[in-house]
């Protein structure tokens, strides 16, 4: 008798990423209206609206890579052991990367949690490549975008360095 049906891997390291989403969503609901809309943004900053679907795509392209990384090195093994970890790192400093940025108004400590990001999911992309080609190109769109978003808070943080 089969216990975990066979589809529930993908679905589960699919929707993982998500979870960090839905928890810094109400910090970030909170912060537009009473902080970030005051904030000076540089013309080429995306409208507020982009951001939800954009970390959704995102988010679901990583975690599905996660899972064919999972299925092609047989589950969490010592082969698994640093692709997966690298990808865990990175998740982790993404979820954080809310809370430092919007919950304390740390502009600056949010660069570096991005940038500290942008280098462990390199780091992931890299290591699925050998792994899965597929996984790690669906890591791709997430790197150019943790590129956008670490200038974005690099101007933020630039043009707002005093403001609390």
């Amino acid at each position: 008798m089969e216990v975990v049906p066979s589809w529930a891997p993908a679905v589960g390291f699919t929707l993982l990423p998500h979870a960090g989403g839905f928890f810094g969503r109400n910090i970030t609901k909170r912060e537009i209206p009473s902080w970030y809309i005051y904030l000076q943004k540089p013309s080429w900053c995306p409208p507020n609206w982009v951001f939800a679907p954009v970390w959704g795509t995102l988010y679901t392209s990583m975690g599905y890579g996660s899972y064919l990384v999972w299925k092609e090195l047989g589950g969490f093994n010592k082969k698994s052991v640093v692709p997966l970890g690298l990808y865990a790192g990175q998740l982790v400093l993404n979820w954080a990367w809310t809370p430092v940025f919007f919950g304390a108004h740390k502009m600056g400590w949010g660069l570096v949690t991005l940038v500290l990001t942008t280098g462990m999911a390199t780091a992931t992309t890299a290591s699925w490549f050998t792994i899965n080609k597929t996984a790690a190109y669906l890591m791709i769109p997430y790197l150019a975008w943790l590129t956008m978003a670490s200038t974005l808070n690099y101007r933020i943080w630039k043009d707002n360095g005093t403001k609390k």
